[in-house]
Formats: C-alpha cells, structure tokens, sequence
C-alpha cells in the first residue's frame, strides 16, 4: 500500500548552503563577538606580558678515557669491550639533569624560588619548601631530551627574561657537571692513594731496616748464595771423607800384609857361595905321607914289620891318609851373604805405609773436624738463607707495593687534573647564552590568537545555535513536529505572508 503523505515522502535534508551558516553566526552574533573578543585580548596580553625567551644547550656524551681498574698489578689491563655510547648512558645523562639535587642547587643559587602570586595561601611555609616548590616547578619547565640519531643531549628553559633563561642554564651545567664528576669518579681516591704511598714506604724503609741489621747481626752478605758454596765444600770435604775411608782401609790392610810378609822373609840372603880345596894343606899332608912312607921303609930295613916302631909309623900313615881322604871329601867352602831386597823392600814399604797410615788418621780425624764445620755452616747458612730470603721477599713486595702506590697516585692526580678541566666522557657542545628573540614573536602569536578567536567564536555559535530550541523557519517545525506548515508569519509586521 503506499503512503500518500506529502511529508514524509519528502526528500532529506539537504546539506546546508554558506549562506545558511552565515544566518547561524548572524543569529548568535553577540556570542560569536563576545567569545572572539575574549579570545583575541588574551593573545593579546599573551603576546604583550607572556612572551618567552628560551635559551638552550646541547651536551655531547661520548666515550670518555678508559681508566685502568684499581688491582694489585703494575698494568692492569683496560675494558676496551665497550666503544659506543648506549642508549642507557645517554637516558642516564638525562636523568642526572634532572636529578633532585642539581635542580635544588639550581634554584638556591638562581633564586628563582621567590615567592609567587599564590604566596598568601602558603604564609606557613618555610624556605626548604619553597626551594623544592622551585625545583618541581623547574623541571617541569625544563626540555631535556636526547637528540635522535646523536650522541646529544638538548636542554632547554625558557623564562620571560632572556639573562635569567641563560643563567639557569649556566648554573645547570656547572651543577650538572660537578655532579657528573661525583658520580663517575669516586672521591678521595687521590687521598687514599697518597695514603698508601705513604704507608709502603713506611713498610719498605722498615724490611731494608730489618734486612740490615740482620746481614750485620749474622755477618752475612748473601746467605743463599754462601749456603750453595759451603754446601758445595761440604760435599767436597764428604767425597774427600769417603776417600781417605778407601785410602784408610787399603793402607791398613796393606800394613798388616807387609808384616805378615816381613815374618817369613830374612833379613839376609847367600849372594856367593865357593866351594875350593886347600892345597897347602894337601901338600904337607902328602909330604908328611911321603916321609912316614920313607921312615917305614927305613925301619923295615932295620925292624921286622910287626916292630912296635913300624906299627907306630903305620898308625901315622893311615892317620895322614885319612887326614887326605878327609880333606879330599871336606873341601874348602867360602859363602858371601848380603840383605835381602825383598825383605828391605817390604820393610821400607811398611815403614812408609805405617807413616801413611798415621797421616790417614789424622786426616780422618781433621776431615771429620772439617765435615763437622761445614755442616754446622750450612745449617746456620741454611737458616739464614730462609729468614734473608723472607726479608728479602718483604723487602721486594713492599717495593712493588710502594711503586704501584706511587703510580697509581700519579694517575689518581692526573685523572683528577683532567677531570678539573673537564676532560670527562661528556662536552658542552652547545653553551647557553641568553637568546635575542622570543619563541615566539608578537605577530605570530596576534595572528594565532585572530584565528584562534574566529574559530572559537564560531565553534561557540554553532553550539549555542544547536542547543536552542526555538523554530527559525517552516522546515524546522516540519522536521520536529512532523506536520505540514500551513502559514508562516515574519517578524515584523512590513514582511510578507508565506503558506
């Protein structure tokens, strides 16, 4: 079935004309010029008694020195694993910016923590408060931030006087910088360092002290070195020992053999023995022979044999016949003797054997003296080697000490020259000075605050025209009433009728 209402079969709404927005601004106009004047005069005092002056500066954060770890060694070795500046360490920079401290120390020595316009609410409040009122307040106005893609960092404050922006800034950085340094370099290290120094050489003054007065108490020079030379003479006195043991026991046994020897040899020996008849003898006995022969034939010449005369001579000559046969078998014998050699030989090597012998007793008797001795010093030197040697690693270790100490203070005093005059991981690459221009300048900020008040005026007509409930023209009574309009009457009376 369709629907023969003229209204509802009407087209929508068309999209409103210039002209019916500019009936909408006439209509509120007196809202529309209040809330543009409004606007407009704050710009204007903005621009007149608001405007600011920011000044800025920029630090550089790089790789600053590598300082070498504080260790027991002359040379410690330094941490080159790290080169570039991280993100951490430049977000560390910004907070040190706006650390509590250095923004407190920024306002005190500024004054900018003054009394404000809303003083009066605050009478009760004391001067710690106000400062830290004052460092809240500056680090909401201060910009501190990294530059993208940089190793820097922008700051910025901005006040209405341009000295006072600059000088902010300055004190920052001073603040800034002194705090750095604390926080970077521990303090005191020169002074503990210098301490130190102090103390290792106290401690090496006292080991060569000690050191002296034993090498002259125990009358040694070197007790290690003179501890390997007597340990040397003792192991050639030992060797020499060991010997003359041998040379005892051969010589020893070489004596008794000698005696031994000396009992079964004479003293003398035969050298010549001859063997001759005597002939002298021989010829009176065979004269004698030959004359009892003759005086028996002259007997028997005048005897008969068996006369006692004849006998007689018979006896004589068988007693001169055996005399013969008897020197014949008994013969003369001349024997030579002379000492014997083998006997003088063994009797001379006894003799000097014996003497050897002696002289290897007393040896033994001074090598075992000796041997003593040379024990009793190497002891004595071995002991005074360990103690010289303990010194002398005393000595040794608190010259090291010392040494490194003195080093290290050295570096200590350097890092802090450097540190004084700024040689640090960080730089002012920018320095505040105080800016010539304001942020903004004084037409921008009219221009802004013209435009600024058209489009508030005209945002504020449009509403307050919406929210009105009054009918302006025919078609706002059909769009709400949903009911044909039958005549429209003009506000004033000189207008004309519309159906």
């Amino acid at each position: 079935m369709t629907d023969e209402d003229p209204i509802r079969g009407r087209d929508p709404q068309p999209i409103p004309t210039i002209r019916e927005l500019a009936m909408v601004l006439f209509r509120q106009r007196r809202i529309f010029v209040w809330v543009a004047a409004v606007v407009f005069a704050g710009s204007v005092l903005y621009a007149l008694a608001g405007t600011k002056y920011e000044a800025s500066m920029k630090i550089l954060v790089r790789r600053g020195r590598a300082d070498a770890p504080v260790s027991s060694g002359v040379n410690a070795p330094l941490d080159l694993t790290h080169l570039a500046v991280t993100e951490e360490e430049l977000n560390s920079e910004v907070e040190l910016l706006r650390d509590d401290d250095v923004l407190r120390r920024v306002v005190e020595e500024s004054g900018i923590g003054g009394r404000d316009w809303l003083h009066f609410l605050r009478m009760n409040e004391g001067r710690a408060e106000r400062v830290e009122r004052a460092a809240r307040s500056l680090a909401k106005g201060l910009r501190v931030e990294p530059v993208k893609k940089t190793n820097l960092i922008a700051i910025g404050y901005a006040a209405d006087d341009p000295q006072r922006a600059a000088r902010v800034l300055q004190l920052l950085e001073k603040a800034y910088l002194e705090k750095h340094l604390n926080v970077r370099r521990p303090t005191g290290e020169l002074r503990f360092f210098s301490q130190q120094a102090e103390e290792s050489k106290r401690q090496l003054e006292e080991a060569k002290v000690k050191l002296l007065r034993f090498t002259t108490d125990h009358g040694v020079v070197v007790a290690g070195l003179q501890r390997d030379l007597t340990l040397q003479k003792l192991s050639e006195v030992d060797a020499s020992h060991r010997q003359n043991h041998v040379d005892l026991a051969e010589t020893a046994q070489r004596v008794s053999e000698l005696e031994r020897q000396l009992q079964t040899l004479p003293n003398r020996t035969t050298t010549q023995i001859r063997t001759a008849d005597n002939p002298e003898l021989l010829k009176e006995l065979k004269s004698s022979l030959l004359n009892l022969e003759l005086k028996r034939t002259q007997l028997l010449t005048k005897f008969e044999p068996n006369h006692r005369l004849v006998h007689e001579v018979d006896e004589e000559i068988a007693q001169a016949k055996s005399s013969i046969e008897a020197e014949g078998l008994t013969p003369v014998r001349d024997e030579t003797t002379d000492k014997n050699t083998q006997y003088e030989w063994a009797k001379s090597e006894l003799q000097r054997s014996q003497v050897q012998l002696r002289g290897l007793l007393a040896r033994e008797a001074a090598v075992t003296t000796e041997e003593a001795a040379f024990r009793r010093m190497a002891t004595k030197f071995g002991e005074d080697a360990i103690t010289q040697e303990d010194l002398l690693g005393k000595e040794k270790a608190a010259l090291e000490n010392y040494l490194l100490y003195v080093k290290k203070q050295e570096e200590a005093r350097m890092n802090d020259a450097l540190d004084e005059r700024g040689i640090v991981n960080v730089a002012m690459a920018q320095e505040p000075t105080a800016p010539a221009l304001p942020v903004r300048s004084v037409w921008m900020v009219l221009a802004l605050g013209l435009i600024a008040a058209g489009t508030t005026a005209t945002g504020t007509a449009f509403v307050a025209d919406y929210l009105n409930p009054v009918f302006r023209d025919p078609d706002d009574v059909v769009a709400c009433l949903n009911s044909p309009v039958l005549a429209s009457l003009p506000r004033k009376p000189c207008g004309r009728l519309s159906a």
